[in-house]
């Protein structure tokens, strides 16, 4: 039985399990909601790698391990993770891989009438337990991407759908996509649901992996509006930027960087990119070009050219909310938590996207006039260095970057997700 919430009397303590799958990206925001609910008094455990353990363990929520960290590293080793159309498949072959497992996790850890689960955008399984045992499920979507439309339908790699075509074109391409998708991951999708007597699906990632519960969308609307078309029970609630302040601290040596010069400019391309070199390379060429001092962020050494020069500094990590303020602008993959915490920051932004959802991602902050881009192949030093001076130079580019900042200063999307869960579960008769 449910017992009383001392902190709120008005919904019960659940015990919530989060499942995020992917990269710290994607499991960043999970941890951020997951401490939202455990401060409202509910019991929180994620369902993630190995390789998360210590900083899921270390913001205070339960850990339940699915696989150790050299998987995940296996994982991300492979160069095709980052192709703009080999990259969906090579995912979905990890996935498919764990489905199985996952499902037992679910299976062991739900208690009905006291457990509900929060599922990110590939945990196919708590979909599948929401269908056959009437697991109570919410989707989280970190990314426009997720949802499709005939209206402004969002930028994939392999799709064509420029904004004036005719909404029968944008439909083909999206029925196109499905035969795609459903082909690469539908096998295993279906054969876990035969094996316990589900009937097969077909739109994976058209309608079926909306939560019918609740779906929310962590990214507000001036960002990505939503379209007539899209599943009614989504919510945006807006970006989470969780991004590990008050778990990890800057690292002194970078401390003491920021504090010794100007502002300098921070390069990433994402946390599970393992085959960065070129980037860095790059990176720390155009600050020479450019007389500037530079930030490389990596936990992956060999990604970074040896002997950097003094103006360029290389460490492994630090708190985007704590670092971006410091900066003079942010060069970057176009993930969508890195995009968000350079957004909160007020930081002009350089893009250089290269699979997934990360295309969208930048075609958005260009719209909003705080960044450019660059394609993976032109991306060398002094194109780098050309793209950085035009948009330190803008005075245009800096005002809209520090307007976004302001609108985000003192937003609560996290408080307004916890909110809209408790709510979905009290309507759905699982919170008395």
């Amino acid at each position: 039985m449910n017992v009383p919430n001392p902190r709120n009397p008005h919904v019960r303590i659940m015990d919530f399990i989060l499942i995020p799958l992917g990269s710290s990206g994607d499991v960043h925001p999970f941890v951020g909601l997951g401490r939202s609910l455990a401060a409202r008094g509910h019991r929180v455990t994620v369902i993630s790698n190995g390789h998360f353990e210590k900083l899921i363990r270390a913001a205070g929520l339960n850990y339940d391990g699915l696989g150790d960290g050299s998987e995940y590293l296996t994982a991300i080793a492979d160069p095709d993770i980052w192709h703009p159309t080999r990259g969906f498949p090579k995912v979905m072959s990890f996935v498919q891989e764990i489905m199985p497992r996952l499902y037992d996790r679910i299976l062991k850890l739900h208690t009905p009438g006291k457990t509900a689960f929060i599922a990110s955008t590939l945990a196919f399984p708590a979909r599948i337990a929401q269908e056959k045992l009437n697991v109570p499920v919410v989707t989280v979507h970190l990314q426009p991407t997720c949802f499709r439309s005939v209206h402004e339908a969002p930028i994939l790699p392999g799709t064509y759908m420029p904004p004036g075509a005719p909404r029968w074109f944008k439909a083909t391409q999206w029925w196109l996509a499905d035969q795609f998708i459903d082909h690469v991951i539908g096998r295993p999708v279906n054969q876990m649901r035969r094996s316990l007597n589900l009937r097969p699906v077909r739109g994976i990632m058209r309608d079926w992996f909306h939560s019918p519960l609740l779906t929310l969308g962590l990214f507000p609307d001036w960002f990505s509006a939503p379209q007539p078309d899209w599943p009614t029970q989504v919510r945006l609630t807006g970006f989470p930027l969780y991004d590990e302040r008050g778990v990890t601290a800057i690292p002194p040596a970078l401390e003491t960087f920021l504090s010794a010069g100007e502002p300098p400019i921070v390069f990433t391309p994402g946390s599970a990119m393992l085959h960065g070199r070129p980037f860095f390379e790059a990176a720390a060429s155009a600050c020479v070009r450019m007389n500037r001092r530079g930030v490389l962020l990596s936990r992956f050494p060999e990604n970074i050219p040896p002997n950097l020069p003094p103006s360029v500094l290389h460490v492994d990590f630090a708190p985007f909310s704590t670092l971006l303020p410091r900066v003079a602008a942010m060069v970057h993959h176009g993930g969508i938590g890195t995009l968000s915490q350079a957004f909160a920051a007020g930081v002009p932004q350089l893009i250089m996207p290269m699979a997934h959802d990360q295309f969208d991602n930048a075609a958005r902050a260009i719209k909003l006039g705080v960044a450019e881009k660059l394609h993976v192949r032109q991306f060398q030093a002094p194109a780098v260095a050309e793209k950085l001076t035009t948009l330190l130079r803008s005075d245009i580019t800096l005002t809209r970057a520090k307007a976004i900042a302001d609108r985000l200063r003192h937003d609560d999307a996290l408080g307004r997700s916890c909110d809209l869960i408790e709510q979905s579960l009290k309507d759905a008769g699982v919170q008395p």
